[in-house]
């Protein structure tokens, strides 16, 4: 048995707590369409709204401000409407954000619409894990909380493929395509059917009951627990919920990140912050966000570029469907461990594939040799590493990492560093990429994928098979 866990009591209803999940990491699949749709779209963006370098930062960048602003009140209002309430509320705000992105007449718009879109991203990213945390048992919870993730990268896989047969059957991004109107828009209009179910489901799924226990509805919140665990859990885990509330059982507030008897931030807090901050500093998003632009630029078509987007998606959602295998078995640290080494040597042998790049007499880029498929073998590689490790892991972690009394605080907190950490990364990309250029932007991914590993040598505690209560911090 692991250390830490006190027993494997099996669900009165498995099969429930599998569909809530389903429900739940809906979001996931709306953060990574949300996220990953821009990448395609670029061309477009340029053209109609005549964006330079700068401007298309800026445009991809917009979705990470609103994203950042999303994570850090959607953890302090989980804890005020509950978890079940943001997350309709962030499924309400992805269908604003999908029609003004599409219809935008200018960039200024189109900002407000990603921005728009980032809260609802912002606030799905951090309150699907800690709804899944709360509503499963500990022998599973790694498991079914990677199911984030796995949706995630299909929600990235499903706006490269959409994007993909888009431009397939358009002709090109900037093609007119149904109704007279460009590719792009409707890349961005499509993601409205997927918010909406969203937003259905949510409607049926119960609040999470440890949410209920804290604002003191306690009936709701046992009745909610029988369903999930049975009767006799239910008795027993009320409780221990209560038991692992502040001594004067006042309701959670972000001063309780603040250790009493130090005066100082609780070093679980930190430890969170850290794998946020470190998750985005390996430069993952770059490949989400402008792999399109990254592989025309050293050469690749149009079409082959969005292709190279689809296999990496389709790599990603394997390599976390077998992190779901391996989660609640050997544990979160040594996955952590084993990803910042493979992402260290990949980032490396693709920047140096990258710094082979020429550009010929009439413009054109190509690398000499075989480095063209070194850098589409290690791209792919960092791609599965990541996606077997940080990719999941981090967001299991963050869900479930810190005790009940500073969740919803704890996860606003690294949810913001998290996506101002994605904001630096991505908006700072086309400027590194032009100067010092791509192989030394790489080389410093890889560092920071080399330091991430004494990060997690030194911060992390393993949470394997460790019921919520308890968490220590």
């Amino acid at each position: 048995m692991p250390d830490g866990a006190k027993g494997v009591v099996a669900p009165t209803d498995f099969g429930f707590i599998t569909a809530i999940v389903a429900v739940a990491t809906i979001g996931g699949f709306m953060f990574g369409y949300d996220s990953g749709v821009i990448n395609g779209t670029q061309k477009g963006l340029e053209a109609a709204f005549s964006l330079d370098r700068l401007g298309v930062g800026v445009n991809v960048g917009a979705i990470l401000v609103g994203s950042a602003i999303g994570a850090f009140g959607a953890g302090r209002l989980s804890d005020r409407i509950g978890r079940r309430g943001v997350m309709m509320l962030a499924a309400a705000l992805f269908l604003v954000s999908a029609g003004l992105a599409g219809a935008a007449s200018s960039s200024a718009l189109f900002i407000i619409a990603r921005v728009i879109g980032g809260f609802g991203v912002g606030a799905a990213s951090v309150t699907s894990p800690v709804y899944i945390s709360e509503v499963t048992p500990a022998h599973v919870r790694g498991r079914l909380s990677s199911i984030q993730q796995v949706m995630i990268i299909t929600g990235l896989t499903g706006a490269f493929l959409a994007n993909f047969l888009l431009a397939h059957y358009a002709g090109g991004s900037t093609a007119r395509w149904w109704l007279g109107l460009p590719a792009w828009r409707w890349m961005f209009w499509l993601q409205a059917a997927p918010a909406a179910l969203y937003f259905l489901g949510l409607l049926i799924i119960p609040e999470s009951p440890r949410y209920l226990i804290l604002r003191g509805r306690e009936d709701e919140g046992r009745q909610v627990l029988t369903r999930l665990f049975g009767e006799a859990e239910a008795r027993r885990k009320i409780p221990e919920i209560q038991a692992s509330l502040a001594a004067d059982h006042h309701k959670p507030k972000l001063s309780d990140l603040i250790d009493k008897a130090t005066g100082r931030v609780r070093p679980i807090v930190w430890a969170g912050i850290g794998l946020a901050i470190f998750q985005q500093f390996v430069g993952i998003n770059v490949v989400f966000y402008y792999g399109a632009a990254l592989w025309e630029a050293v050469g690749f078509s149009e079409r082959d570029a969005l292709m190279t987007n689809v296999l990496s998606g389709g790599l990603s959602i394997g390599a976390c469907v077998l992190t779901m295998a391996l989660v609640d078995r050997i544990g979160r640290k040594p996955l952590l461990l084993f990803g910042s080494a493979g992402m260290a040597v990949t980032l490396a042998a693709l920047a140096y594939a990258f710094s082979t790049a020429v550009t010929g007499s009439g413009g054109s880029v190509s690398m000499p040799g075989h480095n063209g498929l070194i850098a589409l073998v290690a791209a792919n590689l960092y791609v599965v590493a990541f996606n077997l490790s940080w990719g999941p892991i981090m967001w299991v972690m963050l869900g479930e990492m810190f005790p009940n009394q500073i969740r919803g605080s704890g996860l606003a907190v690294a949810g913001f560093a998290q996506w101002i950490a994605n904001a630096a990364v991505s908006v700072s990309f086309p400027t590194l990429a032009l100067s010092p250029g791509l192989a030394p932007t790489y080389f410093g991914y890889a560092f920071f994928a080399a330091l991430s590993f004494f990060f997690v040598r030194a911060m992390v505690t393993e949470t394997r098979g460790r019921e919520l209560e308890q968490m220590q911090g």
